[in-house]
């Protein structure tokens, strides 16, 4: 049981809990998640198995794309519909042309401030334990990407939208800064993961439909097993020498490469600088991820399998 689980994560729950519960399904420990969804929200949540969770690295720097909703009027202290009102109610809404202008205001490159109530650590400990000892911090803002942020339907106070956001983006942080810039507040009050790098919410699996099967002893079915995991990496085949030099963390000489296969043209994406490919044994065994090593033609192993 070494591959990922596409899970629609029901509201209410905390990723953690989601994790709790395909490990009971699974007899499983080694469990973890790829993306925080606060419990408020839903939608696709990407849960590692077995070896799987050392992938994280990779999976963690994806894009992903929300749906959701924002109420107009006031803002809350935790930035979404959960929190505590912190400003005035406002009954005065900007017309739709307004507030789609001041939405592409926020496209773009951000520095962004963590709302208060985030899992975002400063000096040891999570905002959200300093907001909650009633302590105010100072939270470093941190760089994101907003590719797009669309407004979909307009019924005041409500406005719907879509955005489309690198990842470690706090949606909940657009919701409060757009309030902020309209100047009549605003909060997040619905939203819904909809897809995260090349996955998508039509492929993910209820916590229901997981559970039967588990019982049936059929929840391999759900897996995408670990070999079929990011095809936008070439697939480079090794040699046994190569292999036992992976065994020791060495480099890998390009000659002990027996074939590469291109990566899948549809799962490419945007990179980091730099080449990774995936290792594989001749018989088809996924062993982890190199990158180029500067200056030579040899492959220096970064995650081991």
């Amino acid at each position: 049981m070494d591959g990922l689980i596409l899970v629609d994560k029901p509201p209410g729950m905390t990723s953690h809990d989601v994790v709790a519960r395909i490990r009971r399904i699974l007899d499983r420990r080694q469990v973890g998640h790829f993306g925080t969804l606060d419990p408020l929200a839903t939608g696709l949540l990407l849960v590692a198995v077995g070896r799987a969770t050392r992938l994280f690295p990779l999976y963690s720097r994806h894009d992903k794309t929300y749906g959701g909703e924002i109420r107009l009027g006031y803002s809350t202290d935790t930035y979404d519909a959960l929190g505590k009102p912190t400003s005035a109610i406002s009954h005065l809404f900007p017309e739709a042309g307004a507030l789609a202008a001041a939405m592409s205001g926020f496209v773009g490159r951000l520095d962004q401030v963590p709302p208060s109530y985030s899992a975002k650590k400063v000096d040891g400990k999570p905002l959200y334990k300093w907001a909650r000892a009633n302590k105010e911090v100072q939270a470093k803002a941190a760089p994101v990407t907003v590719y797009a942020f669309r407004l979909t339907a307009y019924s005041p106070p409500i406005l719907a939208f879509e955005v489309r956001c690198s990842s470690g983006t706090y949606v909940r942080s657009l919701a409060h800064d757009l309030g902020r810039a309209l100047g009549c507040g605003a909060h997040l009050s619905a939203l819904r993961r909809l897809s995260s790098g090349r996955y998508g919410i039509g492929e993910a699996h209820s916590l229901q439909e997981i559970d039967e099967l588990g019982r049936l002893n059929k929840a391999q079915d759900v897996l995408l097993p670990l070999e079929a995991l990011l095809p936008e990496f070439p697939k480079a085949i090794i040699s046994g020498t190569a292999c036992s030099r992976l065994q020791k963390n060495r480099p890998i000489p390009a000659h002990e490469i027996l074939k590469t296969i291109p990566a899948d043209p549809a799962a490419v994406q945007a990179q980091e600088s730099g080449f990774y490919c995936r290792l594989f044994t001749p018989e088809g065994r996924f062993l982890g991820l190199a990158r180029t090593l500067e200056g030579s033609d040899s492959f220096l192993p970064f995650i081991l399998l």
